[in-house]
């Protein structure tokens, strides 16, 4: 069974890799030795390596759980679309375009 090739574009790539280099510059403040984290996050230390490569074909989970073992900084996925202007205006477009349901008769 082959391996499907994952295509991400260029912009995503970049923010990969910046999200990979802060999670390896977070590690290195704490003075957290890579073998700990990886062991504390229940991967791989070649895992890890990837993580902080900013490897599209590591699960999300796995940026989740590094994240966490730094001190809880797996929270900042809470933040994710969290204050989503444009999908607010898409839905309040919809909003003013849809009608309203006609009322029951009794």
């Amino acid at each position: 069974m082959s391996k499907k090739s994952l295509e991400i574009s260029p912009e995503t790539e970049e923010i990969l890799a910046k999200m990979g280099e802060q999670i390896k510059l977070a590690r290195l403040r704490r003075r957290i030795p890579a073998e700990i984290l990886a062991y504390k996050a229940g991967i791989s230390r070649t895992t890890l390596w990837s993580v902080e490569k900013g490897s599209p074909s590591v699960a999300i989970g796995i940026y989740a759980a590094v994240l966490h073992v730094m001190d809880n900084m797996d929270q900042d996925f809470l933040n994710v679309a969290k204050d989503d202007e444009m999908g607010r205006r898409f839905q309040n477009k919809n909003l003013l375009l849809t009608r309203a349901p006609r009322a029951r008769k009794i």
